[in-house]
């Protein structure tokens, strides 16, 4: 019995997803490490690869930053975070730190480094899936929007549609 106190039990998995521009986009950065001009979509779901947090910049803003930024537009949705699973682009002290200060959550990371052979990392494909799934939706291929904001609308309603192709199909 929790006496009205919630548990603090669940994981999340954070990455980032560069995405070339069209020439109708507005706002745009340089990814150098990704060799992309465009946007960059940053998502935190959870181990059934479900979003809990959904962000977008220019891709020119780091994973970690974006990652910060996601957890501060999404803090409800993270109150029963507990652990934040991540790759080696979001190491480091200054990122654990903001993220503890800011969902109290811990940071895990997860190096490609130490796995000696070829192998799926842990838990990491979740996020890698719910990508896949967005490229499914023909219009998330590339970036074609003006705006951030708009380019994060479209981005949640292909998880709604998602979702409620998979509720029409358990029923």
């Amino acid at each position: 019995m929790s006496h009205g106190r919630k548990e603090r039990t669940s994981m999340v998995i954070v990455d980032a997803q560069s995405v070339k521009n069209t020439d109708t986009a507005r706002e745009k950065g340089y990814d150098a490490g990704k060799k992309v001009s465009g946007i960059k979509r940053h998502i935190a779901v959870d181990t059934n690869g479900l979003p809990h947090g959904i962000d977008v910049s220019t891709a020119n803003v780091t994973d970690r930053d974006g990652a910060i930024e996601l957890t501060k537009r999404s803090r409800e949705n993270f109150s029963m975070v507990e652990k934040m699973l991540v790759d080696g682009g979001y190491s480091g002290e200054k990122f654990a730190h903001a993220i503890k200060k800011a969902i109290g959550a811990t940071v895990e990371v997860v190096k490609r480094s130490e796995l000696h052979s070829f192998k799926v990392i842990p838990k990491r494909w979740v996020v890698e899936r719910s990508f896949a799934w967005l490229e499914k939706c023909r219009r998330l291929w590339k970036n074609c929007e003006r705006k951030l904001s708009t380019s994060r609308q479209m981005i949640i309603l292909a998880f709604v549609s998602l979702l409620l192709r998979r509720f029409g199909d358990s029923g």
